[in-house]
C-alpha cells in the first residue's frame, strides 16, 4: 500500500495563470507560500499548484494574489533535458479539492 496525499494552507502569491490546451479543457497553475516560524525566523516555502476541471475554472474565477487556501492533493514530478541537455525537474501538487478561506 502506499499513499501521496499533500495538504497544504497558504496564501496564494500570483494571480492563476491559465490554459487550454484543448476545447473544454481547463488548467490553471498558480504558486503558494506556506509560512513556518523558528525562532524569530519566518521561513516561507514556495509550491506551485496545479488546478485542472472544475477547479481551474473556479480557481479562474474567484482566486487571486493573496487568497488564503486550503489545498488537498498530490504530489507528481517531471522531469526534461532543456536546450544545453541539462536535467531539469519540477515538483508540483495536483490540486483533488480546495477551500477559499478568504483574502489578505
Amino acid at each position: 500500500m502506499s499513499v501521496n496525499k499533500v495538504i497544504l494552507l497558504g496564501n496564494v502569491g500570483a494571480d492563476p495563470e491559465m490554459r487550454y490546451p484543448e476545447q473544454g479543457v481547463c488548467i490553471a497553475k498558480m504558486p503558494l507560500a506556506t509560512n513556518e516560524r523558528k525562532g524569530d525566523l519566518e521561513i516561507t516555502e514556495w509550491h506551485r499548484l496545479v488546478m485542472t476541471g472544475k477547479n481551474a475554472e473556479i480557481a479562474e474565477k474567484y482566486i487571486r494574489k493573496g487568497t488564503t487556501l486550503y489545498v488537498e492533493g498530490k504530489l507528481r514530478t517531471s522531469t526534461w533535458e532543456d536546450k544545453l541537455q541539462i536535467k531539469r525537474s519540477v515538483t508540483e501538487i495536483y490540486v483533488d479539492k480546495f477551500e477559499l478561506l478568504g483574502r489578505r
